[in-house]
């Protein structure tokens, strides 16, 4: 059976208070997120590789049309495409590290304000009913964000098969999962680790 254990762990206001004076970082944070995992999967064909297209439609002159010399040129239906995607695009983004702890906090901030944000521990032995159990008794109902200190095989295999949790390691937050979570259950032992992290001064 899951249990549940809730301390009076005050949230460190150098992490979940800190002031927020616009959203235009945590836009920037959001949307290099998204960048980042997006995959150059799309490719196209230019006019050397679509196939046919050998013969040349019709004489060069006497016809009274414009000259073409392939039935694949790019403004022909069926024929290649100009400056099309190749495969090879790099769509990433680059945040400096300051600035992704930045709007890391900032995202915390407003989670806390909004009161998502609860200190629990979950202790299960893999099985999902056992989690199930857990979010139904806390009536978290809706996309719910469990931060660990450390991933364990147990609760990675409890919480696998529930669509709206997303389990994630404290050195592993970001600004997508926090904004788009109804309910964050940061556990005691990811508190320090949350607060370490974020709030180190780079060298």
């Amino acid at each position: 059976m899951a249990e549940a254990t809730t301390k009076k762990a005050s949230l460190p206001k150098e992490v979940f208070a800190v002031d927020v004076p616009n959203h235009e970082l945590l836009k920037l944070a959001y949307d290099s997120y998204l960048a980042n995992a997006r995959l150059a999967s799309a490719t196209t064909k230019q006019r050397g590789e679509v196939r046919g297209g050998g013969k040349k439609p019709w004489k060069q002159k006497g016809t009274g049309r414009a000259r073409f010399g392939s039935s694949r040129n790019p403004i022909w239906r069926g024929g290649g495409i100009v400056f099309g995607p190749r495969g090879n695009e790099n769509y990433t983004k680059k945040l400096s590290k300051t600035s992704k702890r930045v709007a890391v906090r900032q995202a915390l901030t407003l989670a806390n304000e909004a009161k998502k944000i609860v200190v629990k521990d979950i202790t299960t032995t893999g099985k999902t009913a056992e989690v199930a159990k857990f979010l139904a008794d806390n009536k978290f109902e809706r996309k719910t964000l469990i931060v660990v200190d450390k991933k364990s095989p147990e609760i990675i295999r409890a919480t696998s098969n529930l669509q709206q949790v997303r389990l994630v390691s404290a050195m592993y937050l970001n600004v997508f999962d926090i904004l788009n979570a109804d309910h964050i259950v940061v556990a005691n032992a990811a508190l320090p680790v949350i607060t370490e992290w974020l709030t180190k001064e780079e060298a």
